[in-house]
């Protein structure tokens, strides 16, 4: 029996900005080499209670849309924030967003002023995340729908 090397970027585990204990909070994946991403995480590991939203958009709890992407991605935002808080969690604890915008352009020329939403109401936290144009949301006046995952540590 033979021993190979795995080939490839080798593996760092990182801890959280808001974790000391790297053995308890959800830890950042960086293969070494790899650039550091800017505004999220390459991958996420984490152990506990699982936390998963539906796709949240950006009504107040009247059903009444945020005028505009930017305000809408605030109030999205904020709402990831109620229902995390809900179990018990906070945005130190998310390991995935998933962000479906109807326009990409749309993010991209706001992503100044989103990762300043951003930090107002998560912080520094960064977990993983991915971005996708689709044609439309089913609330047909939503510009953008986000899903989150947190893992609250045991």
């Amino acid at each position: 029996m033979s021993v190979t090397t795995p080939k490839g970027p080798q593996l760092t585990m990182l801890p959280t900005a808001a974790e000391d204990d790297t053995s308890r909070g959800a830890q950042v994946l960086q293969p070494s080499g790899w650039p550091m991403p800017k505004g999220y995480a390459n991958g996420m590991a984490a152990e506990g209670r699982i936390v998963v939203t539906g796709g949240v958009i950006g009504w107040d709890a009247e059903e009444r849309l945020a005028d505009g992407f930017v305000a809408q991605v605030a109030q999205t935002l904020s709402n990831i924030a109620a229902i995390l808080a809900e179990a018990g969690a906070g945005p130190e604890h998310l390991v995935r967003l998933t962000w479906y915008v109807v326009d990409m352009e749309e993010y991209l020329t706001n992503l100044k002023e989103l990762g300043k939403i951003y930090r107002a109401i998560f912080g520094a936290h960064y977990p993983a995340m991915a971005l996708v144009q689709v044609v439309r949301l089913v609330e047909k006046a939503a510009r953008v729908e986000i899903e989150a995952t947190a893992v609250i540590p045991r």
